[in-house]
């Protein structure tokens, strides 16, 4: 199969999954052992790519970006998202994250682990649905900078890869009186700096091992993940006006299972 072939499958899997409650990290892992693409350069593709779909999300909220880099008075209770309510959004799984980044890099990256992270994550966001009651936040400009940062740590269950870091945040928006779009809206904010940061220390310990004639393959896939992630986030906001998490959990375990598998049997 041709690399540019490649690049086009995980990037449509990247935009597709990235924010979507089914752990990007995994399907790329799963994805990428399948079609045999694994290894240093792989590493690199799937981090390099994770931009394209940051960007997205730059194009489809950039009001929202340009109103919170607008100076706003300090308060934990004010109204309308701003930089304080990223910041305690990010720092809990920001400041773990660094501390635990390299065993999990060692440890955690195989499909095995990413089949487990899959049904952990499933069953939790069946239980946030069973606990969840009427929403007291409908719009992720209502939340306050306290509920950031408990939405944030939920955030941290996500390191293991397929737990899922939009599955982990829109569930435990639940359990905090959130709405799902609300919770959701605020998960794909946050992700921003978050996933520059992680994207970015990731390249800069790897960028001198990139190779000129790899720049078509890494341009493909950044692309392709931009538009598809896109389409993905518009259209996952509709589907969580009028529907529930359960049908991405049940998906989850489906896929947990095809891949246990393919991969052990």
């Amino acid at each position: 199969m041709s690399e540019n072939l490649i690049a086009i499958i995980i990037g449509i899997v990247e935009g597709v999954t990235e924010y979507l409650p089914v752990s990007s990290t995994g399907h790329m892992i799963l994805v990428g052992s399948m079609l045999g693409f694994e290894g240093e350069k792989a590493s690199v593709f799937e981090v390099f790519i994770q931009l394209g779909a940051i960007l997205s999300v730059v194009f489809l909220y950039r009001e929202k970006f340009s109103r919170m880099l607008k100076p706003q008075k300090s308060n934990i209770y004010n109204r309308g998202l701003s930089i304080q309510h990223v910041l305690a959004g990010v720092v809990p799984v920001m400041g773990i994250g660094y501390l635990l980044h390299k065993p999990i890099k060692n440890y955690l990256f195989s499909p095995y682990t990413v089949i487990i992270g899959l049904i952990l994550g499933a069953i939790f966001m069946l239980i946030a649905e069973k606990l969840a009651k009427k929403p007291v936040t409908t719009d992720a400009d209502r939340m306050t900078i306290p509920q950031a940062f408990f939405v944030g740590l939920f955030q941290v269950l996500a390191l293991w890869p397929g737990f899922s870091r939009s599955g982990s945040t829109i569930a435990g928006g639940l359990l905090l009186g959130m709405s799902r779009s609300a919770a959701a809206e605020f998960s794909f904010i946050i992700a921003v700096p978050l996933m520059a940061v992680a994207c970015i220390y990731d390249l800069l310990k790897v960028w001198d091992k990139l190779n000129i004639a790899d720049v078509q393959m890494f341009a493909i896939g950044f692309f392709v993940a931009f538009v598809v992630a896109y389409i993905s986030v518009v259209w996952f906001i509709k589907f969580l006006n009028k529907s529930t998490l359960a049908s991405f959990a049940y998906y989850r375990f489906v896929l947990a299972a095809i891949s246990y598998y393919y991969f052990f049997f």
